[in-house]
């Protein structure tokens, strides 16, 4: 990995609050830091730099500029105002003592992998008089910006998270203020490159630069590419006949091992690993088809592998790159289309594959681009996020990122290609079924809101308010001992969890009936089980230790008792790093739940399995070959869309 392919910043997160578990082993005045910056100062959020191991002298010459307003900045000017000499000097003091451990560099990493697209396809184009860029300077900005700039403020920097950065802007600010912003970031969410010594001087200067110039194009990617990059390995004809293995498909675990482009399939009976795959970098989502025979796993780079699970030692037998950068995968489940097509979103080019669902040839490109709703303007790279099969009709439910359009794709008839366009919000981007299967619950999480969507009708049910920047995963479903059916989302921006009525015969269905107050913000995923009584809340990003080492779990028959906190991280008994605690996910029975303690890449890291009824451990699975667990998914409950 070379020193742009970690800690891009896709996604801006806000400001967690503090933890009162945190000890009081540090200047009283240390605590307001921590809540930006990060308990002992290890910023795990990229909106804000980590202050373990700055210079002493560093840290008290900004503080000093802040409170004199020779520095501006909203949030640390009050801050600063409140600290005498002695202050600065106890706080520099304290966090210069401290070092970093690495955690910055994995979190920064989970919520932006560098980018799949592979720079050296990028052309230059004409450059703007008084803002020259050498040849090496344009290739060297270039990766800088691919790797780090490009999820945020888009590849044509038109904006989509972050804000645009088109050269009619850039050339009025000028090279100065570019370099100041680039240097010192933003409260809003644009990190300091300089200040976290992530970016040099000089390539700030080139920086700063190249964004006066327009911006390089990465390449259109069509039917040509598609068919130069899909590979049969292994024909259907030649493909096993009956199952040649005696390993119980549904309860496996399809782990992704992120940082090392590869997947693990771990027995659930046995907890050994049966195989590990190489796949495209950073898995995002494995998938299962309507038989469950097939494994179906996206990179980020954009490279599906069609894994054959009924072979003696489960392989690739397809794989295809679908574009340069993606997200999602999905097959076809509705009667008489059972796993005929496969279908893939990318993030570049701004589109949508259907594939052949035994092979992966490709069938049909589809763009994206067009109008979003809310602003009314086009946007000229709409990502698509999560995909999702109806059970009701033939028809695929895809999310378009930035436009905030719900599509309904109905592929009874790919000649004569019907789509069904649904404006529900912008920032459009994970989510799952509620329990009946026929509500979409769909997460626009910069907008704060939930998207229902009626795979029946077709049609958006109603927008619901929630916490600050959900992220539900696939959310999870059970019954409230008050309000019954309820499907629930953690957030990324608050502690709160939002628990959404799916009853549609109830007068309060599709509104938030109960919030729950978890540990803190930062969460990645939530999850039960039909058979569990357990709620389980990750706090993945949360600065604290404490809780990103942690996870919460809620009594769902006594949801106001509050929750419980089990110390993952610690029963998993690894060496130094972060630890992340990331994704509950159960097995087929729903007895057991796995926990992925994700460590660097070269740090040893772990997966712990609790017995769900007790919450006790019941084993740590340890392997050299464990590298960077994240996302798992257990094959029977994601084939049957159990969450």
């Amino acid at each position: 990995m070379n020193k742009y392919q970690y800690v891009a910043a896709i996604l801006a997160v806000p400001i967690f609050f503090l933890s009162s578990s945190v000890q009081a082993d540090h200047p009283d005045k240390a605590t307001q830091c921590f809540a930006c910056h990060g308990v002992d100062g290890v910023s795990l959020n990229p909106e804000f730099p980590s202050l373990a191991g700055q210079s002493k002298a560093y840290i008290i010459k900004q503080l000093t500029a802040f409170k004199s307003g020779d520095r501006k900045n909203a949030i640390m000017e009050p801050m600063a105002a409140g600290l005498d000499d002695q202050d600065m000097q106890d706080l520099a003091g304290y966090f210069a003592s401290k070092t970093a451990e690495g955690g910055e560099e994995i979190v920064k990493g989970y919520k932006g992998a560098a980018s799949g697209i592979d720079v050296g396809e990028v052309k230059k184009v004409e450059q703007l008089a008084g803002v020259a860029l050498s040849d090496e300077e344009f290739e060297a900005s270039k990766e800088i910006y691919f790797q780090r700039c490009a999820g945020c403020h888009g590849v044509l920097r038109k904006g989509a998270t972050g804000k645009p950065l088109t050269t009619d802007i850039t050339m009025e600010r000028g090279t100065e203020y570019l370099k100041t912003f680039i240097t010192y970031g933003s409260a809003g969410g644009m990190p300091a490159w300089g200040e976290t010594k992530v970016l040099s001087e000089d390539e700030i200067d080139m920086m700063a630069r190249y964004l006066q110039n327009e911006p390089p194009v990465p390449p259109e990617y069509g039917m040509k590419d598609l068919m130069a990059s899909w590979k049969v390995v292994v024909p259907v004809s030649e493909r096993p006949q009956s199952k040649l293995n005696d390993h119980n498909i549904e309860n496996i675990f399809s782990v992704t091992l992120r940082d090392d482009g590869k997947i693990a399939l771990i027995d659930g009976d046995s907890k050994k690993i049966i195989s590990v795959i190489k796949t495209g970098y950073a898995v995002h989502i494995s998938r299962m088809s309507f038989s469950g025979r097939y494994l179906f796993v996206i990179g980020r780079d954009a490279r599906i592998n069609l894994i054959d699970l009924w072979m003696e030692y489960p392989e690739t037998v397809a794989e295809i790159k679908v574009g340069l950068e993606a997200r999602s995968v999905e097959t076809s489940k509705f009667e008489g289309y059972e796993d005929r097509y496969a279908i893939a979103g990318t993030y570049w080019p701004p589109q949508f594959v259907i594939m052949d669902g035994d092979t992966l040839k490709p069938i049909k490109v589809v763009a994206t681009r067009g109008i979003a709703v809310e602003t009314g303007e086009y946007h000229p790279e709409p990502r698509v996020a999560a995909i999702i099969a109806s059970h009701e009709k033939p028809e695929f439910i895809v999310n378009v990122k930035e436009t905030g359009k719900v599509l309904m794709v109905d592929y009874s008839d790919l000649i004569n290609l019907k789509i069904t366009n649904i404006d529900a919000a912008r920032f459009l981007h994970d989510g799952g079924w509620d329990s009946s299967h026929r509500y979409f619950m769909s997460a626009a999480n910069q907008s704060n809101k939930i998207a229902v969507i009626d795979s029946k009708s077709s049609k958006l049910t109603k927008l619901v308010d929630v916490g600050k920047i959900p992220h539900p995963g696939r959310g999870a479903n059970f019954i409230d001992p008050e309000y019954g059916k309820v499907w629930a989302t953690s957030h990324l921006g608050d502690d709160s969890v939002s628990l959404i009525s799916t009853d549609a015969s109830k007068p309060y269905a599709w509104s938030v009936v109960r919030t729950l107050k978890g540990q803190g913000g930062g969460s990645l995923f939530i999850k039960t089980h039909p058979e569990s009584k357990n709620l389980w809340v990750d706090t993945t990003l949360n600065p604290d230790k404490s809780m990103s080492q942690s996870i919460a779990v809620f009594d769902i028959d006594h949801p106001d008792k509050g929750y419980e906190v089990i110390p993952v991280a610690d029963m998993a008994e690894l060496g130094e790093g972060a630890k992340l605690v990331v994704q509950p996910e159960y097995n087929k029975a729903g007895d057991e739940v796995w926990f992925s303690v994700w460590n660097g890449a070269n740090q040893e890291s772990a997966i712990v399995v609790l017995d769900d009824k007790t919450r006790k451990l019941k084993t740590v699975i340890k392997d050299k070959r464990l590298i960077t667990p994240t996302g798992k998914f257990n094959l029977y409950n994601t084939q049957h869309d159990i969450y």
